[in-house]
């Protein structure tokens, strides 16, 4: 046994815990104790202290690893935008969130306090922020439920009630859609679990939501004039961070939502007409017959009638 192994260390456990925590490294800790490094290390998991990745004191981009610990207004929304657009690394200790606009990705980095800097894919123009962080990773796991195959087994995480909007806000930013044309937003994911529990949030704050299930996809549906502007005002009330181009796409920013309707559905002939419009439009950018009828607010009955009875209508489609 070298004679390393048997000194013994000239600082207290106090101190060697205090110098950890202020950021010595245990081979800089163990040459002023005179062990070695593992001697350290052992005492600092004697006495829990949670260890940093060996190596990370040497990292090169620094950033608030304990982000996740606490929740914010922005903690939510970035933990809701991570769900839609982020990956846990399975390999390495690794957050990476993709988006094709960098000034959001700008605002989530200075939210890190870190300077890391953004990769391009090349092949696809989309921009990479990657989080080198053990801390980070396993948070997202422990306290949130984020997994590296959270696409098809996510759970809706445990958000408190006053952080719910923001976190919308993020997966809306991630993983939502609002249509330009008619009043519509819907949001995708292929966890029905998670879905269905979105559904169980809207129903309560009064939106009236649907869910649409194809394939290996689930799809969430909201509509109506009056209903979008009430989404609007929920998900950007006190909102600090936001994807401009979708918050650019909501209509009626200065009405009243008292003022609006979710107008009914008219059964004259011109409204009719209207309506099958509407549906070609629709099934076309959809290629979903279900969600095409879900969106134009009509039964299949209605639409088998129309293919029955209107020969330019299923010419069109």
């Amino acid at each position: 046994m070298s004679a390393s192994k048997n000194r013994k260390c000239l600082l207290e456990s106090e101190e060697v815990i205090r110098l950890y925590k202020d950021g010595k490294s245990t081979s800089e800790i163990a040459e002023l104790a005179g062990v070695t490094a593992g001697s350290i290390r052992n005492i600092l998991s004697k006495h829990d202290v949670e260890m940093r990745p060996r190596g990370s004191w040497k990292r090169k981009y620094s950033l608030n690893e304990d982000y996740f610990k606490m929740w914010t207004p922005n903690m939510a929304y970035i933990l809701g935008f991570i769900l839609a657009d982020g990956t846990i690394a399975k390999g390495t200790q690794s957050v990476i969130i993709a988006q094709k606009e960098t000034e959001i990705l700008e605002r989530i980095k200075n939210e890190f306090k870190t300077v890391q800097p953004l990769y391009k894919n090349e092949k696809t123009g989309v921009f990479l922020l990657n989080l080198n962080s053990k801390i980070l990773k396993k948070d997202l796991i422990e306290l949130h439920g984020v997994t590296s195959k959270k696409s098809l087994t996510i759970d809706f995480p445990d958000v408190p009630e006053e952080y719910m909007a923001h976190f919308i806000r993020g997966y809306f930013d991630g993983d939502g859609n609002i249509y330009s044309r008619g009043y519509m937003v819907s949001f995708v994911g292929s966890s029905l679990t998670f879905m269905e529990k979105l559904k169980e949030v809207f129903n309560k704050v009064g939106f009236d939501p649907y869910l649409v299930q194809k394939d290996k996809h689930v799809r969430l549906y909201i509509s109506g004039r009056k209903t979008i502007k009430l989404f609007y005002e929920y998900i950007y009330n006190c909102s600090d961070i936001h994807l401009k181009r979708k918050f650019d796409l909501f209509p009626d920013k200065n009405l009243d939502a008292a003022e609006l309707t979710d107008a009914p559905l008219k059964v004259n002939k011109k409204a009719v007409q209207d309506r099958k419009q509407k549906f070609i439009e629709a099934y076309r950018r959809l290629n979903s017959l279900d969600e095409a009828c879900n969106f134009c607010g009509i039964s299949k009955a209605t639409y088998t009638r129309w293919i029955k009875k209107d020969k330019n209508f299923k010419d069109q489609l």
